[in-house]
């Protein structure tokens, strides 16, 4: 196993994330407990020492079956991560009370990281506002021992990353983005790592298979990835392209099963970063593969003065990108949480289909037939 260096610690390269544990009957909220203990050992034995849950994972069961679990070891033998769950209001005014449940979940009194969980446009107000406590709280537990280090998590854009940042950055010790070969262009992660790096703040990552869908690639892909290497997997790739970002520290897989656990674990066996040439590589496949499934809005604007709704077309345009890519990845979440900041009168069902913006367009994209489409897919 790689091992990392985090202040005065040493944390393994791969981490268990647990948000796919295996399950019973495909059921999400029943996790099978018989099988995520062989594999917590397993882990173990690959030398994992650094287990991320989080509040809502299956249900809440994540929590439960790995604390759980995890009681059977020596407390020092691993480093447990949990977070706030701010993506729902519902949860924002009582994080007191979450906090001491998740406590009594892991059966733990302190952990090792925990996160502001999945700052995003639509939560974005509510962690920067005083009166839910969320930041006094969580500071407060980190002064009392209760939280060893204290981080976020990000799907937010990056001007919502960088708003965070501005008002809580100094107590920020690290940050878990979504970051993968595909994302580095795509979802800007590249912009995202860069921050941090201004920052001083190392990254955790999520994501790294987008969901698994990065494990397999189109027999082109492949062909032109073994003439590089020969002897490694697509999984190989996505995990060599992080181990070349100085700045990861920690790649978290979510693996359900003991064969995904087996063959992460025997990447992380060695360090093999990518060079200039196969990150290059890897970078050309992704926008080959988004290119295909997206319209092509260079984002110049003409259109923007000829819509009589005053619509950021450009944005929604990006978003309705990323909603048609992340949909077929498994990842349908980001475009709608974005959307639900926006005045109903600036989202897309706002578009009068007026084709004042399409006469303008360089591109020549059927930008009304976009806007119907991408309401549709929101049911809006």
């Amino acid at each position: 196993m790689i091992y990392k260096g985090f202040q005065d610690i040493r944390l393994s390269a791969l981490g268990m994330g647990c948000m796919r544990l295996p399950t019973v009957n495909g059921d999400d909220n029943a996790v099978d407990e018989a099988a995520t203990r062989d594999m917590v050992r397993a882990a173990f034995e690959g030398g994992i020492n650094y287990f991320d849950t989080a509040y809502g994972y299956h249900g809440g069961n994540s929590e439960r079956v790995m604390g759980k679990i995890l009681s059977e070891y020596p407390r020092d033998s691993f480093y447990l991560a949990t977070k706030f769950p701010g993506y729902s209001p519902a949860n924002w005014p009582y994080v007191k009370d979450i906090f001491t449940e998740q406590q009594r979940r892991l059966r733990t009194d302190h952990f090792d990281f925990y996160l502001f969980h999945n700052v995003c446009e639509m939560n974005i107000d509510a962690y920067l506002d005083p009166k839910y406590g969320i930041y006094d709280w969580l500071t407060e537990k980190k002064r009392d021992g209760a939280i060893r280090h204290l981080g976020f998590s990000v799907h937010g854009a990056l001007p919502v990353m960088k708003r965070f940042l501005e008002a809580y950055g100094k107590d920020m010790e690290f940050c878990q983005i979504q970051l993968n070969y595909m994302d580095w262009d795509f979802q800007d992660a590249k912009a995202k790592v860069a921050l941090l790096e201004e920052y001083g703040i190392p990254v955790w990552v999520m994501e790294p298979l987008r969901g698994g869908k990065l494990a397999a690639l189109r027999p082109q892909d492949e062909a032109k990835l073994k003439a590089l290497r020969p002897d490694e997997t697509a999984t190989g790739w996505a995990f060599r392209f992080l181990q070349a970002i100085p700045s990861v520290t920690v790649v978290l897989s979510g693996m359900s099963s003991m064969e995904q656990l087996r063959e992460n674990l025997s990447i992380f066996a060695e360090d093999r970063p990518l060079n200039e040439r196969e990150f290059d590589t890897l970078r050309e496949i992704a926008a080959d593969i988004l290119k295909a499934g997206t319209l092509p809005c260079t984002a110049c604007r003409y259109c923007t003065s000829h819509c009589p709704q005053e619509l950021d077309i450009p944005a929604l345009i990006a978003l309705y990108n990323e909603h048609k890519v992340t949909t077929e990845y498994g990842f349908g979440f980001i475009a709608p949480m974005a959307l639900s900041a926006y005045p109903e009168d600036k989202k897309p069902g706002a578009c009068l289909g007026c084709r004042s913006c399409e006469t303008v367009c360089p591109q020549q994209i059927g930008i009304s037939e976009m806007m119907a489409d991408f309401a549709a897919m929101l049911g809006e």
